[in-house]
């Protein structure tokens, strides 16, 4: 297994495509996916175009639907729910298909969505997003890290080495042996250095900042807990992810 770390989508190769994709945005889109499908949600279906989430979403039943929108990190109007993992409630979340637009994560979803498996990670669920993926025997594996506009955040690429660190752990590799690029090196040492203050490392964090400014702390705080959901969601068919339990 070779495994390759991307700051951002765009840094990501065109094309060869890898047995298994895992994208990261911390704060908040896969915190939000992830909790949304723990409590019940049916699926989540994710856009870069909100024109287009309207679109596809008005064919979908207004009782069993909800909009997710954000940009900048605050809430679209229109939308039923901005970006926040708080929101999702079981009494909000249950049956429901999630429709969603975000800065940065849903744009890292599209670029790896013709992997064999694609899978949503964050903190809150990087142990069971690491069995998922050792459930898949890869051969390879990018770890996708959202960040922020097309710049790198330190946030995303910290999680990143989260997983590569629990990986390392239970196929007890050594970094040389399944490091697929340099990135893996930088995810793995930010990782090591924050991994007993996470909280404070996404305080110190330009989006964690940004987040701040709208009065998020909770979010943060949140997103800062670690293996704290067994939910991986996983994509069935292109842009639609589900929860699977692990």
């Amino acid at each position: 297994m070779k495994i390759f770390i991307y700051h951002t989508p765009e840094l990501t190769p065109a094309s060869d495509f890898p047995d298994c994709a895992i994208a990261v945005d911390v704060l908040r889109a896969t915190s939000t996916m992830a909790t949304a499908l723990s409590v019940g949600a049916e699926a989540i279906q994710v856009f870069s175009d909100l024109d287009e989430l309207f679109r596809i979403s008005e064919s979908w039943p207004a009782d069993k639907r909800l909009r997710a929108g954000e940009r900048g990190g605050a809430r679209i109007p229109g939308c039923d729910l901005g970006n926040s993992p708080l929101d999702c409630t079981p009494q909000r979340m249950a049956g429901q298909r999630l429709f969603i637009t975000t800065t940065n994560g849903t744009r890292a979803l599209q670029a790896i969505q013709p992997s064999k498996c694609v899978i949503a990670g964050a903190f809150v669920n990087r142990q069971a997003v690491v069995q998922q993926t050792l459930a898949q025997h890869p051969e390879t594996v990018w770890i996708v890290a959202s960040g922020w506009e097309g710049g790198f955040s330190l946030e995303d690429t910290t999680c990143a080495g989260a997983i590569v660190d629990s990986l390392l752990t239970a196929t007890q590799s050594k970094p040389q042996s399944i490091a697929g690029n340099d990135e893996f090196f930088s995810a793995l040492a930010l990782y090591q250095q924050w991994r007993n203050d996470l909280s404070g490392m996404l305080c110190a964090a330009s989006h964690g900042q940004r987040l701040l400014r709208l009065n998020c702390h909770e979010d943060l705080t949140y997103c800062a807990q670690i293996d704290i959901l067994n939910t991986v969601p996983i994509q069935i068919e292109p842009g639609v992810l589900v929860g699977v339990e692990v």
